[in-house]
């Protein structure tokens, strides 16, 4: 168990991190996205909520 700790403590050294600035410019970016994601899927939900009351 102590060996996997020691390994993954290891490769942890190998990753490149993001800079602050990148950090939170990617984290701005995945908001935006999500936002624009759920406006999208919000407004086929009402178009077809819409047309499925016109049928009925």
């Amino acid at each position: 168990m102590n060996n996997y700790f020691n390994e993954v403590r290891s490769e942890m050294k190998h990753v490149s991190w993001p800079t602050r600035q990148q950090a939170i410019v990617y984290t701005g970016v995945v908001i935006a996205i999500s936002l624009l994601t759920a406006l999208y899927l919000g407004l086929w939900d009402y178009v077809f909520a819409a047309f499925i009351q016109k049928i009925l």
